[in-house]
Order: C-alpha cells, then structure tokens, then sequence
C-alpha cells in the first residue's frame, strides 16, 4: 500500500464570491497534492465551504433568500472557480452536511462527557463580520467606537448565557509542544508570533455556543435545546469530520493525523491554539503541519472587498491562461510571506519565463526533431552522461526537499534552472553545425538529450502547471499524465526504443508590451 498523505485547506467562508486569496490557498494546496501523487503517495486533498453564523444569516436576508439557498448558491461558485483553476481536490465538504453536522454532535457529546465544556455567561465584545469574540483590551479604540483589532470595522457589546471550552487548562502543554516540534507551525516566523502569544497572555476559554435567541443558523447543540454551535468551533471540526468521525474508524485511522493544514496568516490563532487544544481534549493525535501562508497587497494595502481591491480570479485567468495565474502566484512571493500582485509583474513573468524559457525550449527541440529527423525519437547508443542528464537526475531529490516545507518558488527556481541549462545546451551544442556537418550521430544525441530533458520537465512542472505538463507529455508523444510515470532519480533512457514527437503550437504567445514587441516562436534551429 502507497504512504498517505492528507492535506486540506481552509473551509471558505460563504458570504460573498470567491477571489484572489482563496485561489491563492487553493492553488497552492492543489500543487502540493499533485506533487505527492506524482512520487506515488496516496493523496487526500480535502476543501469546502464554511456556511454557518450571523454574518451568512444576515447576507442571506439581504440577498432576499434563505441562508440554505444562499450557501447552496455562494458554494457551487467556489466548486466552479476551483474547476476553472484545475483543482484536483478529493472531497468538498459542506458545514450545512449531514456527516458534518452528526461529527459536530458527536464532538460536543464526548467533550460534555469528559468534563472539558460547561455552561457559563459571557459579557464581552463581537465582531459578527469576523465571527470572533474579543476581550476588551483586545478590541481598538477610536474616539467612541470599539473597532475589531482584525477587520477594523466596529465591533458589539453582548451578553449572553453560553458553553466553554476550557483552553486554560491546556496552556502549558501547548507551548511545550511548540517548543518541541519547530516543524508544527510554519514558516518560522508564525511559529515565534503563536509561541510570544500564549506566552504573555492568559488564554481565556473559547465560547462554541451561540444562544438561538439571538442566532438560528448553525449546528443544534445536542446537550441544550438553547443554543447552536459558534461557527468556528463548527468550522475546524471539518477536518476530522471528513474522515468520518463519530462514524468511520477506519477512514479516520488510516488518514488523520493530517499532513498540513494549509491556511491564511490571519486564521492563524484559530489552528495554532484552539483546534490542538480542541484535538487534544478529544484523545486525537495533533496535525503535523499548520502553515500559515501571506497576503496579497496592491499599492501596499491588503486586498479587501471594502478596499475595493479585489482581484477578481476569473478576469486574470480569462486574459492571462490558468497556467499562467498559478505560476504567477507560486513563484512570485515565497510561500509565507506578502506577495505584490500587479499585472505589470505577471506579464513579466509569463513573457519571460513562461514564453522565452519553457515555451521556447519546447518549440525549438521538436522544430528541430522534425526538421532533422522527421519528427522521429533518435535511437542512439548510449555514451557519456551529460550535464542535462545529471541535473535531471538531482531534480526530484532537489523538488522533495522544497516541497516537504511549502518552498514552492523554490522549487520552480531549481525546475527553471534544469529548463535555462537546456536551453543554453542548445546553443552550446549547436545542432544545426552538426547537420550541416553531416555528424548525424552528434545530431542524435543532442536531439535526444533534449527529448529527455522535456519528459522530466513534463514531469516537474506538471504540479504547479498541470496543462502545461500534460501538453508537453502529449507533444513528446505519450499516452496518460506525467503522473502516470514514476517521478525519481535515473529516469534517462526513457526514449531508449524511440518514439514520434508531435509538435504543437507554442504553448505561451508572447504578451505585446511597450518594452517586449512580438517575435516569431523559435530561435536558429
């Protein structure tokens, strides 16, 4: 049996359309999916939607609907941009789902029976927009107005008789085992900001009630007719819910614990202290990886549907290609820290990466195996090991090191790397000397170096860029995916029985720019 490997992204809140921070996760989750599935592992990518809680109730009321069809509404437009961007997710799960809700029960059911929940009154502040309780020396102040240290937008004095989780209990073990597993909250920095935070501040217990009085749209708690699941304690229990909790053993004993959490630097708090806690009290193992990823900003600010800076996923992708946009947002900003978005900066990319250096060396190595040998795959005796052939074979050690810490721009750097060293193999080998020399056996090798070094990088592009892997797998005249073949060091010779390239289009037409003019696809050769 293939290792396992479960990842999962946040559960998308559904009170407005998706953009350009929820393909980024999506994206980036998606990539590291394909990665382990194309080393062989059992994958399970696990997304979803989020759909309870005041702020759902309240857009469903403006909308003229109710919360069901609003959510039944705002969902399908994730599952719809999640197949525009070529996600390969397992499963979508929906907080408004029968398997979620019973795992909801079945949690509140073991937690009231091992004394980690009681009933108490909370007096405190709300932010209904984020849906978080705030302590008073929490919350902002300007002028009269208590404003969410988040969202900035004013936040509501409540009282109200609820359920807590005690958190208090489970401080000190948490920051032991922080200390303990530097590898559990990523990148680094997120890591010291969780640990100075639950080491200067008290944790207060965590409200996972809300009286129906006030709130209808969420999970009934089954020990109080009273009172629904607060919609974060609702959310995180996706995870396990997914797998059956409360249901499936089996399901949950061969995936969880999970591999990585993949989510936003702003629900940090939320993974990193509640859902181990949570976790903790319910005799499960903790997550091995909670990675907390950046924004993106335009002229300095955070997008935001307030700001008016939105980047709409669909208009990018409509004028750009889908390819285009992941390679945009993998590369551009390593994974953890803000990325600029603009679309000066991704032109730039797309006609100088994707066209010059990856569109190029493909169009040029099959032009070329068809002018010299009919489109036919040399078949040459095999002789000194070339350059191309050892950095192919150091490729795949090099990608597991970068993706096992979510180094995605890494790893396309050391993928661009092996494509720039084909390219300049080109013009360093000069095989159209070698034809008009008549050194046909010089010719072959060349030519097959070249079909060699495309099948790899087929192969290595093919998670962050899967079109642009499964055309240049069909291009070189292969049947499947390039996850259909082991990804592995020693992989040279695949063409050792030849083979018949069938060359297409380029893949990326330059982009017309002021400063890049179009050019004809091609170099000599």
């Amino acid at each position: 049996m293939n290792p396992t490997y479960y990842l999962t992204t946040p559960l998308y809140y559904v009170n407005a359309k998706p953009h350009i921070g929820h393909s980024y996760t999506e994206i980036a989750a998606d990539a590291l999916a394909r990665w382990h599935r194309l080393i062989g592992k059992d994958v399970l990518f696990l997304t979803g939607t989020d759909e309870h809680g005041q702020k759902i109730e309240k857009a469903a009321v403006l909308a003229g609907m109710t919360p069901k069809e609003f959510t039944d509404k705002i969902s399908l437009s994730f599952k719809e941009l999640w197949q525009t961007l070529n996600i390969s997710y397992d499963d979508f799960i929906r907080t408004t789902q029968d398997r979620h809700i019973s795992a909801v029960q079945a949690v509140w059911k073991y937690l009231y029976e091992k004394n980690e929940i009681y009933s108490d009154t909370y007096r405190g502040l709300y932010c209904t927009p984020c849906e978080n309780f705030w302590l008073e020396s929490q919350v902002l102040k300007e002028n009269d107005r208590l404003l969410c240290p988040d969202c900035k937008r004013p936040v509501e004095r409540i009282e109200e008789d609820n359920f807590f989780l005690k958190l208090s209990k489970h401080q000190s073990w948490l920051i032991q085992y922080i200390r303990d597993h530097k590898g559990f909250i990523m990148p680094q920095t997120r890591r010291n900001e969780m640990l100075g935070f639950l080491e200067n501040n008290t944790l207060q217990d965590l409200c996972i009630s809300r009286p129906k009085s006030r709130l209808t749209w969420g999970i009934q708690s089954p020990i109080s007719d009273a009172h629904v699941t607060y919609v974060w304690f609702d959310a995180l229990i996706n995870y396990i819910s997914a797998l059956g909790y409360g249901a499936e053993d089996a399901k949950l004993k061969k995936w969880w614990p999970a591999d990585v959490h993949i989510i936003g630097k702003d629900i940090l708090r939320h993974h990193a202290v509640y859902w181990p806690i949570l976790l903790k009290a319910l005799d499960l193992e903790l997550p091995k990886m909670i990675f907390a990823h950046g924004w993106w900003v335009q002229g300095g600010e955070k997008m935001s549907k307030s700001r008016g800076n939105v980047v709409d996923p669909v208009n990018v992708v409509t004028q750009y290609g889908v390819d285009s946009y992941r390679y945009f947002l993998l590369s551009e900003a390593p994974f953890g820290e803000d990325g600029t978005f603009s679309e000066e900066a991704l032109t730039d990319r797309f006609n100088h990466d994707l066209a010059n250096d990856l569109g190029n060396l493909l169009y040029r190595s099959l032009t070329m195996c068809e002018k010299y040998f009919d489109g036919e795959i040399p078949i040459t005796s095999k002789g000194v090991p070339t350059p191309l052939e050892s950095s192919a074979a150091q490729l795949p050690g090099k990608l597991a090191s970068f993706m096992g810490v979510l180094a995605f721009s890494q790893a396309l750097q050391e993928i661009w790397a092996l494509i720039n060293q084909a390219n300049k193999f080109i013009e360093e080998e000069a095989p159209w000397k070698a034809a008009k020399a008549g050194d046909t056996e010089k010719l072959k090798v060349t030519i097959i170096n070249l079909i060699e070094v495309l099948k790899c990088i087929a192969q290595a592009v093919w998670p962050f860029l899967p079109a642009t892997g499964e055309a240049i797998w069909s291009q070189l005249g292969l049947k499947g995916k390039p996850c259909d073949v082991p990804f592995k060091e020693n992989m040279w010779g695949f063409f050792e029985k030849g083979g018949k390239v069938v060359k297409g289009a380029p893949l990326f037409p330059r982009i017309e720019t002021k400063d890049n003019p179009p050019s004809v696809a091609g170099k000599k050769g």
